[in-house]
């Protein structure tokens, strides 16, 4: 068993890492690889698959889906092949906070459900491929991929429970309350009524 001095280290190194790979936003590349111009200037402004989605370009949010997923799962998968599967927690949940707050994009980033999503898939797939389903229905039914997320969100510490893995909860929960939080003003529109669908510019 290592020292504490050097576990506390390796944790320090995987949540740099963590956070440095999940900063790196696959909307903006999607973007420049589609020519899809300024993000930040199109629907939203948002960097996600949702508002790449709004180009018209299927292909490219996709492609943001995909990258924005696999940050968090890989960082997290290699953390847990390496150091262990609480450097994993860790390195995964800083690549949640490096998509929400990138360092190389001002700290200003997406809202991270990709990332989440990727993150549970690769800590506890049963969880993930639940709270991916969850989204899966609450979109389908309501059209609105924001309460979809929040939905999924709020339900997947449930899914953590009912599933047996209790030693996620804690990094559950503050994915949970992260995911709330980058959503507040969908939440203050959905509350009006006036939440664009999915697929509308």
């Amino acid at each position: 068993m290592p020292p504490i001095e050097t576990s506390a280290l390796l944790l320090l190194v995987w949540a740099v890492l963590g956070y440095l790979i999940g900063s790196v936003s696959g909307g903006m590349a999607m973007s420049r690889v589609f020519g899809l111009g300024n993000l930040r200037d199109i629907g939203s402004g948002n960097i996600g698959a949702t508002n790449v989605l709004r180009t018209g370009n299927k292909t490219a949010a996709a492609g943001t889906l995909l990258m924005d997923a696999a940050k968090g799962a890989v960082v997290a998968l290699l953390a847990w092949a390496v150091t262990g599967q609480d450097a994993a927690q860790v390195a995964g949940f800083m690549a949640f906070v490096g998509h929400c707050y990138p360092i190389w994009l001002g700290f200003k980033g997406g809202k991270g459900v990709a990332t989440f999503l990727g993150l549970l898939l690769a800590l506890a797939w049963p969880v993930g491929i639940a709270a991916c389903l969850t989204w899966l229905v609450a979109a389908a039914v309501t059209r609105i991929s924001s309460f979809a997320a929040i939905f999924a969100a709020a339900t997947s510490t449930i899914w953590m429970a009912f599933l047996g893995q209790g030693q996620l909860l804690l990094m559950g929960a503050l994915l949970t309350l992260l995911v709330f939080w980058r959503h507040r003003a969908n939440i203050q529109r959905l509350r009006a009524g006036t939440e664009p669908k999915i697929g509308q510019k």
